[in-house]
């Protein structure tokens, strides 16, 4: 499973005009992420896998309704992108929806000690969860104050309830990967993992995320643009 390495700053939530975009469309995300969309993915999970049980399309459209803005940017092709490339990387982070919490997390040390805005709290890890992955003490927090849960000193809770689960990774999505999304895949990637992933570092797992992009793309019958790869 991909694990998000998240060392970014972070940044104050801004209206879409900011990131020198088109404004907010009228697409309904609901008629594009279909429950054929959504059990294509997590269909492919094995039947063991704890986020078979966990992550739903319900729990995802009930946290879409504070992230209002996800998949509504430019044209409605440029929504089904921005739809099919948050899939994708969820798909890749996830393994199909079948992990809620990153394999072996518990073992790493996710807590950045010179962040003193948000400071980690004892015994408490901040590895990957939701269907980003979420990462680090640095984006627990904020992630936390923006979606009504103590991120510092509950991150299980990211585990323990799938809509704010989903809640975390547009939060994420939202801050980070938003201004760039008009850019191409490849910029999603470099946005989320780019670190561990792009300029050569990880080729094949660039590649597996295309994969799943140029999938969802076909399925709701869109283009996938142009500067896939980073």
């Amino acid at each position: 499973m991909g694990k998000v390495s998240m060392i970014f700053i972070i940044i104050g939530v801004v209206g879409i005009a900011a990131y020198g975009v088109s404004g907010q469309n009228d697409v309904s995300v609901a008629d594009v992420v279909t429950q054929d969309f959504f059990n294509a993915i997590i269909n492919e999970a094995d039947a063991g896998c704890a986020g078979k049980s966990f992550y739903t399309r319900a729990a995802f459209l009930d946290a879409l309704n504070s992230y209002d803005q996800f998949g509504r940017i430019g044209s409605n092709d440029d929504s089904k992108r921005e739809i099919a490339a948050a899939f994708a990387h969820f798909t890749h982070e996830t393994g199909h929806f079948c992990y809620i919490e990153e394999i072996d997390g518990a073992s790493k040390d996710y807590c950045d000690e010179n962040n003193t805005q948000y400071p980690c709290a004892a015994n408490k890890g901040y590895y990957g969860r939701g269907p980003i992955q979420l990462s680090w003490n640095f984006n627990y927090g904020p992630a936390g104050e923006s979606n009504g849960f103590d991120g510092l000193n509950s991150p299980e809770t990211v585990a323990n309830d799938a809509v704010v689960s989903f809640k975390t990774a547009l939060w994420y999505w939202m801050q980070h990967v938003r201004p760039v999304v008009t850019q191409g895949f490849g910029a999603t990637i470099r946005a989320i993992n780019g670190q561990l992933e792009c300029d050569g570092a990880n080729p094949t797992t660039v590649q597996a995320r295309l994969n799943y992009y140029t999938q969802y793309c076909s399925h709701l019958g869109v283009a996938t643009g142009d500067n896939l790869t980073c």
